[in-house]
C-alpha cells in the first residue's frame, strides 16, 4: 500500500489536521503531499530512488511505458477495486485518459461490458474505436441513470468507477450548486459525478474511486449507499505495486498504453499545452512533453 506509506512524506502536520492521519510523498501533488516538485521538467530530483523507479531495457519504446508512471496503474488498480466478475457490466465515468485507461483495464479484467460517460463526444468516440463491447452516454444528450438500466436490463451496472473527482461537471441541480458554492468558497469539491454513480450502481455493487478529491463532500447520498448495500474502494494509486505486473503485460503485448497519446510537444510549449487541454478536450486527449 504505497500511497499510504508512514515515511515518505517530509511534510505529515497537514494531512494529519485534514484527516487524521497522513498519507505518502507524492510528485506534484503540493505540500500536503510533501512538496516534492512534479516530473515535467528536464531533471527531477527522485527521492527513496532505491525504491521508487522502474528500470526499463532499451528494447522497449519510451512511450509504450511512460504512463506506468500515472494514468495506465490508476485505471488498471480503479477496475481491480471492482472485483469484476464474469458477466459483470461496468459503468465509468469520465473518458479523460485514466477513464480510457480504466475501460481497457476492465475489459482486461473480465468485464462483459463497459458503459463510458461523459459528454466530449470524440473521447467517447475514440473509445468505442479502440475497444470492443463499449458502449457510451453522453450525459448532454441522455439521462443516465434511465440509459444505464437499459444496458444492463434494469438491474443497474455492477461496479461504477469515478475518474472525474472533484472538478466534476453537470447540468442537474446539485451540479449546479456544486458550482455556485465553490466559486464562493463554501465548497471545496464538487461531487455530481460520484453521487450519480452511487445512484446508479446496483443494489450491492462498488463503487470504485481513482478520480481525486481532496476536502469535504458536500450532499453525501449517505441513505441510497446504505440502504443499496454498496462497497466502496478508493485512493491515490499504490504505483509501485503495479507498475511490474503492467511492464510485463506491456512486454508480452496485452496492451500498448501509447494508443491514449494524441499530441507529442517540446517541453518549451507545455504551457500552451495547458491551455488548449482545459479549453479543447475533445482534440487534446494526452500530450506528451519531451524535454
Amino acid at each position: 500500500m504505497f500511497s499510504v506509506c508512514d515515511n515518505s512524506n517530509p511534510k505529515p502536520e497537514g494531512q494529519e489536521t485534514l484527516y487524521g492521519y497522513a498519507g505518502s510523498g507524492l510528485f506534484g501533488f503540493s505540500h500536503l503531499m510533501g512538496g516534492f516538485a512534479g516530473g515535467q521538467a528536464e531533471y527531477a530530483r527522485v527521492p527513496f530512488a532505491d525504491v521508487g523507479p522502474l528500470k526499463v531495457p532499451d528494447s522497449i519504446d519510451d512511450e509504450k511505458v511512460l504512463f506506468l508512471s500515472d494514468i495506465f496503474p490508476t485505471g488498471y488498480m480503479a477496475a481491480e477495486n471492482c472485483n469484476i466478475q464474469p458477466g459483470d457490466t461496468v459503468a465509468i465515468w469520465g473518458a479523460g485518459p485514466v477513464g480510457q485507461f480504466a475501460t481497457k483495464s476492465a475489459l482486461m479484467l473480465g468485464a462483459e461490458k463497459v458503459v463510458l460517460i461523459d459528454h466530449y463526444q470524440d473521447r467517447l468516440d475514440f473509445a468505442k474505436d479502440n475497444n470492443d463491447n463499449v458502449e457510451t452516454i453522453n450525459f448532454d444528450d441522455k439521462e443516465v441513470h434511465d440509459q444505464l438500466k437499459d444496458f444492463t436490463g434494469g438491474r443497474g451496472p455492477d461496479s461504477c468507477i469515478d475518474a472525474v473527482g472533484l472538478e466534476s461537471h453537470g447540468t442537474s441541480p446539485d451540479a449546479i450548486l456544486d458550482r455556485v458554492k465553490a466559486a464562493v468558497f463554501l465548497a471545496t469539491d464538487r461531487t455530481h459525478a460520484l453521487r450519480q454513480a452511487i445512484f446508479c450502481v446496483r443494489k450491492g455493487g462498488t463503487v470504485s474511486i481513482p478520480g481525486a478529491y481532496g476536502g469535504f463532500m458536500d450532499k453525501f447520498p449517505i441513505g441510497a449507499a446504505f440502504n443499496k448495500g454498496l462497497t466502496f474502494k478508493m485512493g491515490q494509486t499504490h504505483m509501485q505495486a503495479y507498475m511490474p505486473k503492467l511492464f510485463s503485460a506491456i512486454e508480452e503485448g496485452k496492451i500498448d498504453p501509447s494508443f491514449v497519446i494524441s499530441h507529442r510537444l517540446s517541453l518549451s510549449e507545455a504551457p500552451m499545452a495547458y491551455d488548449k487541454f482545459n479549453n479543447l478536450k475533445n482534440d487534446w486527449r494526452k500530450v506528451v512533453l519531451t524535454p
